[in-house]
């Protein structure tokens, strides 16, 4: 979502018992812990939403020493008829002998297509009004410490699709814009040392993987590639944090336009609208810099983030000079003390103009 702003005003009697009980970190160490709270936003191309975000934590066995583990879930409806659920995951088990790492989506909501390409026209978007469905989930199995590796599936369906021409300019329809579903199997080679996916205050992800789409497995379309997620965060002092990301996506064949390499989002890349721009490779970076705290208060912190990214039809076309800039302040709550986990709300700003997001826990 482009906006999502918490409603957490706690007002006299029952109300305000579920505020304090959704925003107290009351359980002990080891213990899960789920919270359940509701959320308002607005975007353009959804006007008013209302929605429901639940946050469930918890360690394999109560052990303390095992990672923390997040399942995080959210459902929305727009006053446009709009709706979806969305569902994450990084299940960690005991002694890390396991890793269920996946996201689930299912929305009915507008896609903005602007074409493809690192230059595409300043006119309207092209707007693609349809269901989507997602399931893409890693089950990695530890084989070292730390080094975890797995088989990896991805199901990706577009279905009762409208493509909407903006007027004054017409957009070649991509493959895929009347509706497509995909399927592809692959694997994942990781490395996580974090001990808190949330908030890394010091660690190093990384993640390489392979995907193969193809039509003996259902597939509309026949096409491949690979992933590359690397993420680092190093303490400067008990409070700050500097951690950086370098993001790539590398793709081949008959790519639908849904699944090419779109930048923007939440994650990296904010303020760009997510897939303002997509072809089928992207590399970005971006780096960001944390106080979790604030030193003059025990639950405001803030961030200062920048990045860059580039979008081409092939590897070579991926050149600084093609690069798209962003960069943006964030401010921090501290959501769950004893977990230290913060809600974050970052403003994005590009050339497009301002993005607006508020999830619980960093972007990378």
């Amino acid at each position: 979502m482009a906006i999502q702003v918490s409603q957490a005003y706690a007002q006299d009697g029952w109300f305000r018992r579920f505020v304090q009980k959704t925003i107290s970190d009351t359980t002990g160490e080891g213990k899960s812990s789920f919270r359940v709270y509701p959320t308002l936003g607005y975007a353009p191309e959804t006007s008013v939403e209302v929605g429901l975000s639940s946050l469930l934590l918890f360690q394999a066995k109560g052990d303390t020493l095992n990672r923390l583990s997040e399942v995080a879930a959210f459902t929305f409806v727009t006053l446009e008829g709009q709706y979806g659920i969305w569902l994450d995951n990084a299940i960690y088990g005991d002694k890390d002998k396991w890793f269920f790492l996946g996201r689930t989506r299912f929305q009915r909501f507008p896609l903005l297509y602007y074409g493809i390409g690192h230059t595409t026209p300043e006119a309207e978007p092209a707007l693609i009004d349809a269901n989507y469905l997602l399931f893409r989930q890693r089950v990695l199995r530890r084989i070292r410490p730390n080094f975890f590796i797995g088989p990896e599936v991805d199901y990706q369906q577009l279905y009762n699709a409208k493509f909407k021409q903006p007027e004054g300019h017409f957009y070649d329809e991509p493959k895929g814009s009347q509706g497509t579903l995909n399927i592809g199997l692959g694997a994942a080679v990781v490395y996580d040392n974090r001990h808190n996916v949330l908030n890394v205050r010091k660690g190093l992800f990384g993640e390489l993987s392979f995907l193969k789409y193809n039509r003996s497995l259902a597939s509309d379309y026949n096409f491949q590639g690979f992933n590359l997620d690397v993420r680092s965060s190093h303490p400067l002092t008990r409070r700050n944090v500097l951690a950086w990301q370098i993001y790539g996506n590398f793709f081949t064949g008959n790519v639908p336009f849904n699944q090419m390499a779109l930048m923007g989002g939440e994650m990296i890349m904010r303020g760009y609208y997510y897939g303002r721009y997509r072809d089928k490779n992207m590399l970005a970076t971006q780096v960001e810099h944390r106080w979790l705290p604030f030193g003059f208060s025990k639950r405001f912190g803030g961030a200062v983030f920048a990045g860059a990214a580039v979008v081409g039809p092939k590897i070579g076309s991926l050149t600084p000079a093609r690069a798209r800039l962003s960069g943006g302040v964030g401010l921090r709550y501290l959501l769950f003390p004893k977990k230290d986990i913060f809600l974050r709300l970052d403003v994005g700003f590009t050339k497009d103009g301002p993005g607006f997001y508020l999830f619980t826990g960093e972007a990378f």
